[in-house]
């Protein structure tokens, strides 16, 4: 009889089986239900949002590249399209080929990877100061410029701060095993970028450690001391550069006479006054035939201004603004600390680049070297990002996986930081019961 029962168990669990195979299952043998498959289509499991800002920017950026660089790329290469549009164009489809590719990964992969990664970016930023190319008074570059060392430092920051802000062990409130072992990551990768010497890069990657080191519990106190000890190290910095005190001072004697702001500056709000609401048109702008510097890198928000208006500008900064939303809310729902953590240093990344370039044509804040993210012509700067972009929407695509309970669960128990009651400052939907219910 024991057997009889042990051989219809048995069958029960095969054809249960066969059913789940073609995307059935019941709660008896004999009612089949359909249920949804784990694993879905790429296209259909991309964030749709996140993707349409991101394809809006990038073809923005082709534009007015192609606007700002006509004129030159005829003279010197003899087309309209010469170097500076088909590189820049063979530069996105990379960039969107490494996109794919890592969102189709899961992006837990990478954790084990940003040990390795910091180790090789801190010798590379060692070896382009002693084997780099010298151009524009820095050395910061290896291939005719093309690669920065100082561009994979920002990644490389975020995925590992993601990685150890993110482990179970880590003690983010702690001044020994937290504070400290923060400020020699960011001390030494800053350090060297600094080096260069390259102020920019180096403040974009102490800002987006400091927001990803705040969010992942950080006490107060302490980030209040590091911010006044970064801006004292900062000022020490600022005195010992010739060139950052004399743009300190245009930027000051800008506030009395515009005239007096430094020429860079002077130039991007010329190109904006031109522009007025609506713009000069696309290719008519004349502040790229030589006055404006780089006006397919660091200047393109100017001509963006110049050839589109306030309108045009404004919705470059409502792009950025949507980037930002869907980031932070991608990063709410990630399975766990790490690709929460990774969305919010991704996304502050992005915004706190896209807020320096934009500040600097705008004249708010003195000149900087940085360019303007999906939409600046350029080669590893487009690529890191996007790079970046594919891992938030792998941390998307495992988000929205279907779950038991159990497991739901299990991922809202492990999600405990270091932050008074061991959460971290981004809420999770589902994550806590309300008290009316802890009550009952």
């Amino acid at each position: 009889m024991t057997d009889r029962v042990n051989y219809d168990a048995r069958q029960r669990r095969i054809r249960r089986r066969i059913r789940r195979g073609f995307g059935f299952t019941g709660v008896d043998d004999s009612i089949p239900r359909p249920i949804s498959f784990q694993r879905r289509r790429l296209l259909a499991s991309l964030d749709k949002p996140l993707v349409a800002v991101v394809v809006l920017l990038l073809a923005i950026g082709s534009l007015m590249v192609f606007s700002s660089t006509w004129d030159w790329s005829n003279k010197t290469y003899g087309s309209a399209t010469g170097f500076f549009v088909e590189e820049h164009l063979r530069n996105v489809a990379l960039a969107a080929l490494a996109l794919i590719f890592f969102a189709t990964i899961d992006y837990r992969f990478w954790k084990r990877f940003a040990l390795w990664l910091l180790v090789v970016t801190i010798v590379l930023l060692v070896a382009v100061r002693l084997f780099g190319e010298v151009r524009f008074g820095a050395q910061r570059s290896f291939t005719g410029g093309r690669f920065q060392p100082g561009e994979l430092a920002e990644f490389a920051t975020v995925l590992y701060m993601a990685a150890w802000l993110g482990s179970k062990n880590t003690r983010v409130d702690s001044f020994f095993f937290g504070l400290i072992p923060f400020l020699l990551v960011v001390g030494t990768l800053s350090g060297l970028i600094v080096s260069q010497p390259d102020l920019s890069s180096a403040a974009i990657v102490a800002l987006t450690a400091g927001v990803m080191y705040f969010v992942a519990g950080a006490n107060i106190m302490q980030m209040g001391a590091v911010s006044v000890l970064a801006g004292a190290v900062m000022a020490i910095v600022v005195e010992s550069r010739p060139y950052a005190q004399q743009r300190i001072a245009d930027f000051v004697a800008g506030f009395s006479d515009v005239t007096l702001s430094d020429y860079h500056t002077l130039q991007a709000i010329t190109a904006f006054l031109r522009g007025g609401w609506i713009g000069v048109g696309i290719g008519h702008s004349e502040q790229k035939f030589g006055a404006l510097p780089a006006p397919h890198t660091d200047s393109i928000f100017a001509i963006i201004g110049e050839e589109l208006g306030v309108f045009g500008a404004a919705l470059v900064v409502a792009l950025y603004v949507a980037f930002a939303i869907r980031g932070f809310q991608i990063a709410r729902r990630a399975k766990d600390s790490f690709g929460s953590l990774l969305c919010v240093g991704f996304t502050s990344w992005v915004i706190i680049q896209a807020l320096l370039n934009i500040a600097v044509m705008t004249g708010a804040i003195p000149s900087t070297g940085v360019p303007l993210p999906l939409i600046s012509f350029g080669g590893s700067s487009l690529m890191v990002v996007m790079i970046g972009v594919g891992l938030m929407l792998s941390v998307h695509r495992v988000a929205t996986r279907r779950k038991s309970t159990a497991e739901r669960r299990s991922e809202i128990a492990s999600f405990d930081r270091s932050w008074r009651n061991r959460r971290t400052r981004i809420s999770r939907a589902g994550g806590r019961p309300s008290a009316a219910a802890g009550q009952q």
